[in-house]
């Protein structure tokens, strides 16, 4: 294990450990590798999603969002997510109620009934971010055992991680870098392509009041990306893997197709390129599997 680098509280959300268990395995286990360690929020609920729950009742949302934090600042404990609706949930309800104090009272009314109490003390941190600049690029380089050279990946960034910009602080929402930065630091080479920045067809309720508009936003993102060569897409969101992963399949099935593009979250992806084999990293239970270049370099070593 490298230098301690600190303690964080893991909010799990729902996809993650309910639909793709290997996203949490990866990340924990290479956090881990890094001196980055986890703790558990005990008793945390859904975020819950910003998209559908915030905007339909912003006052019932508001206080399960604070209770989540209120729970990590009982630990006394930055949080970290990978999950982009999560991350959505939980720093804009931080935000709100630290530029409104009433809306931060009235969510302390209702936290109250319960013994809980939200203070903001407790940063919300995607866990990308914590890749990105805690651990840095360097440490990720010194790192890898199987060079991903060869492989081209597309990026997928999602809606909620990027935007609101003056909220998420990761820059501009229009030109972001830090899946890019990531799979070139492990060898790979990050590829252009037609509305990279396009939503991934599942956001705000979408998937479930209309499959076919979700789904066929979907293939036009996985079709752009392999009319470039691309071997696979990289993400930082649980949500958007759902979409990306069983979306896919639903498409492929419904059209009578097999060639499916690889979707793999950005923490496996750096595991596989540190040496973990794909059921190391949760990749064996998903519906799409890890690129052929890559089972390839496993293969040969």
């Amino acid at each position: 294990m490298g230098e301690y680098l600190g303690t964080y509280a893991y909010f799990l959300g729902c996809i993650t450990p309910n639909r793709y268990p290997g996203i949490e395995a990866a990340t924990k286990k290479i956090f881990k590798e890094f001196g980055v360690e986890t703790k558990e929020m005990e008793g945390a609920a859904c975020c819950p999603a910003p998209g559908a729950f915030g905007s339909l009742d912003l006052h019932t949302w508001l206080p399960i969002a604070a209770r989540n934090i209120a729970i990590a600042e009982e630990m006394d404990l930055e949080i970290y997510v990978t999950c982009n609706g999560c991350y959505g949930s939980l720093q804009e309800a931080d935000h709100l109620m630290k530029e409104h104090p009433k809306v931060k009272e009235e969510a302390n009314r209702i936290l109250g009934k319960i013994g809980r109490e939200y203070k903001g003390t407790s940063k919300i941190n995607h866990s990308i971010v914590l890749f990105h600049d805690l651990i840095g690029l360097d440490r990720i380089k010194e790192r890898v055992k199987i060079p991903m050279d060869g492989v081209n990946v597309a990026e997928h960034y999602g809606c909620h991680f990027l935007k609101p910009s003056e909220v998420r602080g990761q820059g501009s929402s229009e030109t972001p870098h830090q899946i890019k930065d990531l799979v070139e630091a492990v060898g790979a080479k990050a590829v252009d392509y037609k509305d990279m920045l396009m939503c991934c067809g599942a956001g705000g309720g979408v998937r479930s009041y209309d499959a076919y508009t979700s789904l066929d936003w979907t293939r036009q993102k996985i079709v752009n990306a392999m009319n470039v060569g691309a071997d696979c897409m990289v993400h930082p969101c649980a949500f958007c893997h759902l979409q990306l992963d069983r979306g896919q399949s639903e498409i492929a099935k419904a059209l009578g197709v097999t060639n499916m593009l690889p979707i793999i979250f950005f923490s496996q992806f750096i595991g596989l390129a540190m040496g973990f084999n794909e059921k190391e990293v949760g990749l064996d239970i998903q519906k799409t599997k890890i690129p052929d270049k890559i089972r390839d370099k496993f293969n040969s070593g």
